[in-house]
């Protein structure tokens, strides 16, 4: 069977090869040639690659073993051409006697591949082939995106948007999709906090503390989860010195900004030898609050500071290491606009302890990895009241959690018609307590354990598919407390997750990949036992206990072309659910509490929508860039009502003019008027924003950079649709100046 499909795809793909000697009026020979096409640096032998007489028509491709055999050929001095994507086209020179078959084995040298090129977040062995759009943000093109909150930071790129409720809170929402839908992750682990379950949640980690950030849009649930129809974004950090030159290197960093009055600063110092390397690294950022073209938007000054020590080792055949970290955030919340007098702020504590290890071997799983992160997180929602000129303090809810994340990874060589693929297992963990008198749900306790395989099949040098599934056996329980004595409930599940893909580069410069995935989602304690108001996100919030396992079930096409220039992509996608959890307004007002009423629901729901990004080096420094992305939700089990807190459609332009020092550019963002909103949603109008920026670099290796950015130019007054503040007549920040420095050393 192998033998037939092999055949039917060297026909369909490839029938120039396959000429025979016979057309070309040749008389037969019985000269042969038959060997292996290695790689030059592991020994591997390499499946579906091109091998070419120079001169004639003949040539035929390797098997899933490498193996190749030309028949029938003419005699004398010949060159065999070998040429395969990733791999550096090779001649081989050769002398054909007639009726004699020939043994050559060629070695071939692959081609590096640039790692900012490479999405190590969307495949296990890093292969550099997609088959969902991705995006990485290193270097310069991540300091140019400098901001308070990793939201703030990604909103605007293709398909990302930004849920927010002041800028320390803000966190990314991709194609519609929020909360433990989408994964927001460290070095490839779990952070240990709660930013996924509410709207005045942060990511704790500082923005300055990434030195490298991939963004996955589409499924990516094989390996971190089974819920993650969305995406993941990946915060990638070097608190583990396990790959760096010897000697001394860091960075110093610092930043400002105008509109909310904020400074940061940044540093980070590596000492390495040929074996070892030690790191230490601190931050720490302090903002008043948000200026917006009408005012000042109260509760929404913010205070951080981060700090991480670590060692790593690279030997001949392992390298890793370990890290310590710790986080304090401080944080306002404008609850003072409907309650003068009264302030509320959030006060959070990290601190985690990380762990990897990556082992090459000799066997057939040669080459493996084990991560992990073991965190602890304290949080503290603190009410401040005046009246009468007397001030009290208190702590009305407050959260602990502990969480350990751990993965094993092991990747085998080709083998059959498998290309390099992993198998895996993740351990999930966490203990969650809720305290004080306005919890409005119980703790939680969950245990996951995962196991998932990934796979490639090369069908030919320019076509592969991708497969694999993922099983987590899930523990999920309420802790029972005085506020909700008949949590004492738990639940089992085993989840079942996959995905097929394919990549096809048929073109230099093309690319398209399309994936099918399976995610399941368990309720959060939240959805089933919300009970009461959510003083920090100004909401009184109802679960339902007969929720049911959400099922969804997504498909992404993305078509690439990067060559001559010109880079463009566009892509398209569509998620189905059964079961689907919705938050959403009732249109009710809790008569004590003052807030409006929101429920958690299940129905069937359907989100889809897609992304166009274009960019054109019109001229040596001259680039244009062009963007637009949309989605759209909908109920389709009971009825056909739009879903809550869907971004609105949004277009960008920009214009870019890099002299080699230096750069000037432009921006125009517009997002539209949303009018497809939910029962009790608002509408939203459109607006525009002007935006503009220019850099400098000190010197011609770029090891200083300065960088100055103007937003909103115009002071331009607009609401976000995705803004949690209740009291739409708010707006969003006004104009801002930012600039930053970065010293690389």
């Amino acid at each position: 069977m192998k033998t037939i499909l092999l055949l039917i795809i060297t026909l369909v793909f490839f029938p120039s090869f396959l000429k025979a000697e016979t057309e070309e009026m040749r008389p037969a020979t019985d000269a042969n040639i038959f060997g292996h096409i290695l790689d030059e640096t592991t020994g591997e032998h390499i499946p579906f690659i091109n091998i070419l007489v120079e001169g004639t028509r003949i040539g035929t491709i390797t098997d899933a073993t490498g193996h190749y055999k030309l028949t029938n050929l003419p005699v004398g001095e010949l060159v065999l051409i070998v040429a395969g994507m990733g791999f550096e086209t090779t001649r081989q020179a050769v002398t054909v006697e007639a009726r004699r078959t020939i043994q050559v084995d060629i070695s071939v040298a692959s081609l590096p591949i640039p790692l900012d090129e490479i999405v190590f977040t969307a495949s296990p062995t890093a292969s550099g082939f997609n088959y969902q759009p991705n995006k990485v943000f290193i270097g310069e093109k991540l300091q140019r995106r400098g901001e308070a909150s990793f939201g703030e930071m990604l909103d605007g790129e293709p398909g990302v948007a930004m849920r927010s409720l002041g800028s320390a809170p803000s966190r990314p929402v991709i194609r519609g999709l929020d909360g433990d839908r989408i994964l927001v992750l460290q070095n490839g682990e779990r952070l240990g906090d709660i930013s996924e379950t509410s709207a005045d949640h942060s990511i704790t980690l500082d923005p300055l503390a990434a030195s490298r950030i991939e963004v996955v849009r589409g499924p990516a649930s094989l390996l971190y989860g089974s819920s993650a129809l969305g995406g993941v974004i990946n915060l990638m950090t070097t608190d583990i010195p396990d790959d760096v030159t010897p000697g001394t290197s860091g960075v110093f960093s610092l930043q400002g900004a105008t509109m909310n009055e904020m400074g940061a600063g940044f540093g980070r110092i590596t000492l390495a030898t040929d074996q070892w390397a030690s790191s230490a690294r601190f931050s720490y950022r302090q903002s008043g609050n948000i200026m917006t073209p009408t005012g000042v938007l109260p509760g929404t000054s913010m205070t951080n500071f981060d700090g991480a020590v670590g060692f790593g080792f690279n030997r001949e055949n392992s390298l890793g290491g370990i890290s310590a970290s710790l986080t304090g955030q401080t944080f306002g919340l404008p609850v003072a606009l409907d309650e003068p007098g009264k302030q509320k702020e959030i006060q959070i504590q990290r601190q985690a302890l990380h762990g990897r290890w990556a082992i090459r071997g000799e066997g057939f799983f040669d080459r493996s990895l084990i991560r992990f992160n073991a965190a602890r997180m304290h949080q503290d929602e603190v009410e401040t009241e005046t009246e009468a000129g007397i001030t009290e303090t208190k702590i009305p809810l407050n959260f602990t959690k502990y969480t350990f994340s751990g993965t094993t990874i092991l990747q085998h060589k080709p083998t059959g018609i498998f290309d390099r693929g992993a198998l895996g297992m993740n351990v999930y963990a966490h203990h969650k307590e809720v305290g004080g008198v306005e919890a409005f749900t119980p703790g939680e306790r969950r245990l996951a354990l995962g196991f998932f395989t990934f796979q490639e099949i090369p069908l030919t040098h320019t076509l592969r598919l991708q497969g694999g599934i993922r099983f987590d056996l899930q523990h999920t329980s309420a802790i029972a407390s005085e506020l909700f004595p008949q949590a004492d409930q738990s639940r089992n599940a085993i989840n079942f997750s996959g995905s097929v893909g394919i990549n096809y580069r048929p073109f230099p410069g093309w690319e398209a990949g399309a994936q099918f995935a399976r995610s399941h989602r368990n309720p959060t304690i939240t959805e089933l036992f919300a009970n009461g108001p959510h003083m920090g996100a100004g909401k009184f919030e109802i679960g339902d206990l007969n929720l049911r396992d959400e099922i969804g079930q997504g498909g992404d096409l993305f078509i690439r072309y990067n060559r001559n220039g010109i880079q463009a992509e566009v892509a398209a996608f569509v998620n189905h659910f059964q079961n689907f959890i919705i938050f959403s307004p009732t249109g009710t007002v809790d008569a004590a509490s003052g807030f409006p009423v929101f429920r958690y629901a299940g129905d069937e729901a359907r989100l889809y929508g897609g992304e166009a990004n274009f960019n054109w080096n019109v001229a040596a420094g001259l680039n244009i860039g062009l963007g637009a992305d949309f989605v759209r939700g909908q109920r389709i089990g009971n009825g056909r009502e739009n879903l809550p807190f869907m971004p609105p459609i949004r277009y960008r332009t920009s214009v870019e003019y890099d002299f080699g020092r230096a750069w000037l550019g432009a921006s125009l963002s517009v997002a539209s008027t949303q009018n497809f909103v939910a029962p009790e949603e608002t509408v939203t109008q459109g607006h525009t924003l002007l935006g503009a920026t220019a850099g400098y670099r000190i010197n011609a290796a770029g090891r200083h950079v300065i960088i100055l950015r103007a937003d909103n130019l115009l002071n331009t007054r607009y609401l976000d649709h995705l803004s949690r503040i209740e009291n739409r007549n708010l707006l969003m920040p006004g104009r801002n100046f930012n600039i930053s420095y970065r010293w690389f050393f």
